[in-house]
């Protein structure tokens, strides 16, 4: 038996990991840090409230008394919390270096002096910068990053602070970049589930003009065995790519989801671009695949399925998050 701290566990990916650890492993505990900031959202975590190995914390990852009192119960940390959308990075820059940077060291510091056993950090795949249309490579662990937005260099720095950490103070640390994520409980701001409840009410979808740019897709349940699996097996001060190699534009998807809900193309429209929109990523998985034996499981097309029919069956969770937007 383990005690895990989740950090940002109120988020989608976070919320999402927590289902899947006390299921998969139900001798477990979890602690849940989070701020509760417009994309936490608790009703994400309703069935598992009254869990006899759950608890909720509300509460700053930059909050150092805070995160020291709840770190000494901890063995394992998986921080998930962070600003995470682009457009609300380019409004408001300072918050992501705040949260992402200052709050990510926050947290070291924490670990380092409670001696916790593994220290693993989410990233992205948008650290390493962008890729032309037309490449022939993927982003590799060793990559040197390139961020081109706020959001994208506030996760990069993070990084970098994560394995000064484990250099510097022997903090046992393994980092995770992820694909683009798609699943239950993602907050209707991100392009699947905005598109799924739009048509869902009848409402236009909007589309970036650079229809051509692509992204690599995975279905959050994917991404947490993937995470599963590193905080297992994964070897300290190392990072792991974590993806699919299936990649889809904004057309695709489109089309895509208006087949699944049976609607006319005319539903279709154009908005500009957002600024330092970047053309492609695709991450090299080779790693993890060698060293871990991890594979994705779920196609795409299924996989939007299962999720349209969430949101489907759940609009008593996503109809109030929509006031939000």
């Amino acid at each position: 038996m383990k005690t895990l701290l989740v950090t940002g566990g109120a988020g989608f990916i976070g919320s999402n990991f927590i289902h899947y650890w006390l299921k998969s492993h139900p001798e477990d505990h979890i602690i849940n840090l989070d701020a509760l900031t417009y994309a936490g959202n608790l009703a994400n975590l309703e069935s598992i409230q009254a869990h006899p190995h759950y608890r909720f914390v509300q509460g700053d990852i930059g909050d150092f008394g805070l995160v020291s009192d709840v770190m000494k119960e901890v063995d394992v940390v998986v921080n998930f919390a962070a600003e995470s959308h682009n457009d609300r990075a380019i409004l408001d820059p300072g918050i992501f270096l705040k949260t992402n940077v200052l709050g990510t060291q926050n947290l070291l510091e924490a670990a380092r002096r409670a001696s916790i056993t593994r220290f693993h950090h989410i990233s992205t795949c948008e650290v390493f910068g962008d890729l032309s249309l037309d490449s022939t490579r993927a982003f590799k662990e060793e990559d040197a990053y390139s961020p081109r937005t706020p959001y994208n260099a506030s996760k990069a720095a993070a990084n970098h602070v994560v394995m000064a950490y484990h250099y510097t103070y022997g903090l046992p640390v393994t980092i995770s970049h992820c694909a683009n994520n798609y699943g239950p409980y993602q907050f209707p701001e991100k392009v699947i589930p905005l598109f799924a409840t739009n048509l869902l009410e009848n409402t236009p979808i909007p589309l970036f003009k650079s229809t051509h740019h692509r992204r690599e897709w995975i279905h959050v349940d994917d991404h947490c065995e993937a995470l599963d699996l590193i905080l297992q097996k994964g070897k300290p001060g190392e990072a792991y790519n974590i993806g699919t190699g299936i990649e889809k534009n904004i057309e695709a998807i489109a089309d895509l989801l208006l087949e699944q809900l049976q609607k006319p193309a005319s539903f279709k429209t154009y908005v500009p671009d957002r600024l330092g929109h970047d053309r492609r990523y695709l991450l090299d998985c080779h790693k993890i695949e060698n060293e871990l034996g991890w594979k994705p499981k779920i196609d795409f097309e299924s996989g939007v399925q299962s999720t349209i029919d969430w949101y489907s069956r759940n609009s008593d969770w996503w109809k109030p998050l929509r006031v939000r937007l």
